[in-house]
């Protein structure tokens, strides 16, 4: 994998990831962004880290097709975000990031903590052509975006403030996704969110996933040597799967070149999979879960997809005793929906 490493005049990285080098010449940019303004309020309550980030407001919104922010730039047109007529996978510092190396100081007089927002966020550009998913980009493409997901973790992992870092993707409107063009983001966070922390107790405790895996069966929906894909029986979403090595593994960045080769090939089937389910683009959440900076010996590196559809027109919508009291009420069974996503025929 090569990677090319390129500043924008308004400060903000671009990282250009190829099995080519990149050698293109930039572009004209646009006009430059100003600087980001992001705290942390304390919640005292649900003991954890809330960001404001005001001037996230002005982002873009669903814009047309010809003024995409992630496509490639062409001469003499409308200049994106990547700067560059052409790309394999592009990584880019975000133009209103919730968190940021240069996130400033929280305003003072507050009744409650504050603490200064600093981290990265990153959006990661799959492809320079303007439609596709995981399940279209091709194996090579996937493997590489697993490399660039490694690389990423190991540069954001080696800074001092960063304790952990998560990669995710949403996939559809319904799930409010904003721009079309298909991508990722990546958070690097200053300290650990409240879920994986719940998370890295157990792993603490026990290794729950590699405990599970003989009990497993009826959950499967997709497998091959390496990797497992299931709707866990525990799931809080109809369709949910998590996806995880058979092996233990921290992150990516302790896979072998096979364990490589079948994550990408499970990820994309698994999108395939969703897609032809109902016959129609599948949304979701999609999240990868690694080890914080710290929990390397016991933390089980998996990804999560929560899909907000229950069937092929209605959504998943949170109701009020789960958003008030965080209990999820599921009215498909994981048993069922696993046999019917096992079902589909790719």
């Amino acid at each position: 994998m090569h990677k090319r490493v390129y500043q924008k005049k308004d400060g903000r990285y671009i990282y250009l990831y190829g099995h080519q080098p990149h050698t293109l010449p930039p572009l004209e940019e646009g006009e430059a962004t100003g600087a980001p303004s992001s705290h942390a309020r304390w919640h005292p309550l649900r003991q954890e880290w809330v960001v404001y980030a005001a001037h996230r407001q002005g982002r873009v919104f669903l814009p047309p097709k010809e003024y995409d922010p992630l496509a490639p730039s062409k001469p003499g047109g409308f200049p994106t975000d990547i700067p560059f007529e052409d790309f394999e996978i592009a990584v880019l510092q975000n133009r209103w990031p919730s968190l940021s190396p240069r996130a400033g100081t929280p305003p003072d007089g507050l009744p409650v903590p504050t603490r200064e927002a600093n981290g990265d966020c990153e959006v990661v550009v799959f492809t320079p052509e303007l439609t596709g998913s995981l399940a279209t980009l091709g194996q090579a493409q996937r493997e590489l975006l697993l490399r660039v997901w490694t690389d990423r973790y190991t540069d954001l992992l080696a800074r001092e403030e960063i304790v952990f870092v998560m990669p995710f993707e949403n996939r559809g409107v319904e799930v409010g996704v904003t721009i079309h063009h298909p991508h990722g983001q990546i958070y690097a966070y200053p300290w650990v969110p409240p879920i994986l922390q719940k998370e890295v107790e157990a792993f603490r405790q026990r290794p729950v996933l590699l405990e599970l895996l003989p009990e497993l069966g009826p959950y499967t929906v997709q497998e091959d040597e390496h990797t497992l894909c299931v709707v866990p029986p525990f799931a809080r979403y109809p369709y949910e799967v998590w996806v995880f090595p058979k092996r233990f593994h921290p992150g990516p960045w302790t896979f072998s070149d096979a364990e490589v080769s079948s994550f990408a090939q499970q990820l994309g089937q698994m999108v395939a999979r969703y897609d032809k389910l109902f016959d129609r683009p599948f949304p979701y959440i999609m999240v990868l879960h690694a080890a914080p900076k710290g929990e390397e010996e016991r933390f089980h590196f998996h990804v999560e997809f929560y899909p907000p559809l229950r069937s092929r027109d209605k959504l998943k919508y949170l109701a009020g005793t789960e958003i008030g009291s965080g209990t999820f009420a599921m009215d498909a069974l994981p048993e069922n929906t696993a046999r019917e996503l096992r079902e589909v025929r790719l």
